[in-house]
């Protein structure tokens, strides 16, 4: 079993249009963008990177926006909620606040014993605010958003899947525990992780299957210490059967990819180097970084992408 998974780094998200992303999670959820670069595989696209102050594993949503990409159509085979920790008691403050701002969906339920609200992105994705106790991560404190209400990072996210067998044997070889079962749903989590340490597997037998585009999760990233963790973790993925790419460069971190049984995109990233590797915490995404090897080419990569508010 491997024992260096200590919960979610960050999340990959699809989108159509980068300003209104930008002033959705910014704005709205009141969290600091704390990378603005360009796809590394596409680089007339950007790669918007949101989290707390210092863009901390497991309280990152990352963003794709593709001005002429599809709309996701929601099914099985994918990350279906991703969610987010708030404060015990600051759901009426968050019901207030994205229902002036026209968030869509908007509605309360409880699961697992917690309050939660609900509500979709821009793009029709799922996201849920989870009240939490004892939660000791600090919130930013973006768009007038108080710290005592703001949103502290991850709690975890729900897959919907078929059957949920394969990967709830991945999870368990993962380092996640089988915690509970709330009717369709059952939990996984990480004991002493990083916050972000659960998983819930949602089997919807009949329902047909995602099909990914704007409002879809591109993949989810499971958080290492280091490059020396992360092979240790590639090394027993594949001794294992799954075939796992080669360790990738991404700047921030390292990272390696593969794709689980219920068709969910899984990649493992390290900690270090972190975001401030090319940025004061000061400044954090505030101007354009990228790639080395796009350079070269600034000017006209800046010249096709939006212009972002700060």
């Amino acid at each position: 079993m491997i024992k260096d998974i200590k919960g979610l780094h960050h999340i990959t998200s699809m989108a159509l249009d980068a300003r209104q992303n930008n002033a959705f999670f910014t704005d709205t959820l009141g969290l600091r963008r704390v990378k603005k670069t360009v796809n590394f595989d596409d680089p007339n696209v950007y790669h918007l990177y949101y989290g707390d102050q210092a863009g901390t594993p497991g309280s990152v949503m990352t963003y794709f926006p593709f001005p002429d990409v599809m709309r996701g159509r929601p099914g099985v085979g994918e990350v279906s909620e991703t969610q987010f920790a708030v404060p015990k008691g600051s759901l009426s403050f968050w019901q207030d606040r994205l229902s002036a701002k026209g968030a869509g969906n908007l509605h309360t339920d409880t699961a697992f014993g917690a309050a939660r609200l609900l509500f979709n992105g821009p793009d029709g994705e799922g996201f849920a605010l989870i009240e939490t106790e004892n939660d000791g991560r600090k919130a930013w404190n973006g768009a007038g958003i108080d710290a005592s209400v703001g949103i502290r990072g991850f709690t975890g996210a729900k897959f919907r899947l078929h059957d949920a067998a394969a990967t709830s044997e991945l999870l368990g070889f993962m380092g996640y525990q089988r915690a509970e079962t709330d009717g369709d749903v059952t939990r996984f989590i990480i004991p002493g992780g990083n916050g972000a340490d659960t998983i819930d597997l949602e089997v919807l037998p009949k329902t047909p299957f995602a099909r990914q585009g704007a409002g879809s999760v591109h993949h989810i990233a499971f958080a290492v210490e280091n490059r020396a963790k992360q092979l240790e973790v590639r090394k027993a993925l594949m001794d294992t059967g799954y075939q796992v790419t080669p360790v990738i460069d991404r700047d921030y971190f390292w990272a390696i990819y593969f794709r689980t049984p219920g068709g969910v995109l899984f990649e493992i990233a390290t900690n270090e180097p972190g975001f401030d590797r090319d940025e004061d915490t000061a400044h954090l995404g505030e101007v354009l970084k990228l790639p080395a090897r796009y350079e070269p080419y600034r000017d006209q990569i800046e010249a096709g992408l939006t212009p972002l508010a700060a």
